[in-house]
């Protein structure tokens, strides 16, 4: 089995996998394999569901831990709620003897943790937060707050409009629906948080407060922070890279 595993790396809502190409870059130099992930409820289509979204995920990890490599999944926004919730029986229990890989840890950023049998939009207490809304006319969320500003505040106005330009119009039914498939996968690897301190989209007080509550329940969740934006991977690849990097040779090591 290879002593590095392959990173899959999942996005947030309304954006393409490309968002991770900075990152991918460098960690590609460490000889990190990766896989980027496109998400069915990213890609303008109305009937994506979050079982489309799973799927997805999946069908990125199983041919790798079926060839042996264990996998770490790198998780961003909504990445951390479809992430989490697909990797279920994919990890390994106590009493396992299979010699195939396995996902191994879970690195987030600017994310939640995923409640078993809630959707996202229950886990976010039954309403949008008022950065977007739910067309029910159109069937996608929309952004209501200015999206440079509200993701990509600390890029430079040209790359920041860029971005803007590349986001897809995000299901609906991915956030209101399939409650049923939500699993709290986080429970059952080692999980590395990376908070971004200026966010205008996820507060760093939420976000710390998040963490902190779920560390009193006991799980062992290593924190860090960056100066950055909602998109960590974008404003400071070399930072976000990094803590990818340390928290995967900490899973495997």
């Amino acid at each position: 089995m290879s002593p590095k595993p392959t990173l899959v790396f999942i996005p947030g809502a309304w954006h393409t996998a490309s968002t991770w190409d900075k990152v991918i870059a460098l960690t590609d130099k460490q000889q990190y394999k990766s896989i980027a992930v496109t998400l069915p409820s990213t890609c303008s289509n109305p009937a994506a569901t979050l079982a489309d979204d799973i799927k997805a995920i999946r069908d990125a990890i199983i041919p790798e831990t079926t060839e042996g490599r264990d996998v770490v999944i790198v998780v961003h926004s909504y990445g951390g709620y479809v992430g989490a919730s697909a990797i279920q029986g994919l990890t390994k229990s106590k009493d396992s003897t299979s010699s195939g890989g396995h996902v191994v840890g879970i690195a987030m950023m600017a994310t939640g943790f995923a409640v078993t049998g809630l959707s996202f939009l229950d886990g976010l207490g039954g309403k949008p937060p008022p950065s977007w809304t739910i067309d029910s006319e159109s069937g996608y969320a929309v952004l209501v707050a200015e999206p440079r500003q509200l993701f990509y505040h600390d890029l430079p106005v040209e790359e920041g409009e860029f971005w803007v330009k590349r986001l897809g119009q995000h299901s609906a039914k991915s956030l209101l629906e399939g409650g049923e498939l939500a699993y709290a996968g986080w429970k059952d690897v080692p999980v590395w948080f990376l908070a971004t301190v200026t966010d205008q989209a996820f507060p760093i007080e939420a976000q710390r407060g998040m963490v902190a509550g779920i560390q009193e329940t006991g799980k062992d969740v290593t924190l860090r922070e960056v100066e950055a934006s909602h998109s960590p991977m974008l404003s400071k690849p070399e930072e976000t890279a990094g803590f990818i990097m340390e928290a995967a040779a900490s899973f495997v090591g």
